[in-house]
């Protein structure tokens, strides 16, 4: 199963939203700390935000903020959500007659519970678990002064 640059990017956006907590992030943000298309985060953000997994605030000083605690973004959820289809072969998206032998086919069935069992495994984690290792993770995007467990500050190293 191979998913598409917009739900990696929603991923991506979501543990960057989830590492900053209550401070608000801007797209230029996401954009600069990830190296990633602005066009495209842009159209992330903009359905995050309908799905209820970003709060979104216009304005000079707007930016964007998780919509629910960390711990209540399912990533299996945020997948689906993202994702138009999951199949992945034809018959399995949905679409009618696409090949003959689809009413009785091993492979059909193989691959329905192979996707079944992917989509598991990712409910299983939730945003707050992908951004458990703060410390690299801020270090790796180069946020300096994240609020680490609330009360410590820290600022990553400058590279030399």
């Amino acid at each position: 199963m191979r998913l598409t640059l917009h739900t990696d990017y929603a991923l991506r956006v979501l543990v960057f939203a989830g590492l900053k907590g209550d401070e608000l992030s801007t797209i230029g943000e996401i954009v600069e700390h990830f190296d990633i298309s602005k066009g495209h985060v842009m159209k992330v953000v903009h359905g995050l935000g309908q799905k209820g997994y970003l709060e979104t605030i216009r304005g000079k000083n707007g930016g964007v903020r998780l919509a629910r605690k960390p711990a209540q973004i399912n990533v299996g959820a945020v997948v689906r959500d993202m994702e138009e289809k999951l199949g992945v072969l034809g018959c399995l998206q949905g679409e009618q007659n696409f090949c003959r032998i689809e009413n009785c086919c091993v492979l059909r069935s193989a691959l329905r519970d192979a996707t079944n069992a992917f989509l598991a495994v990712l409910d299983r984690f939730t945003i707050e678990e992908l951004v458990k290792p703060r410390r690299p993770l801020a270090r790796l995007l180069g946020i300096d002064g994240l609020d680490v467990k609330g009360t410590e500050r820290w600022t990553a190293p400058r590279a030399s």
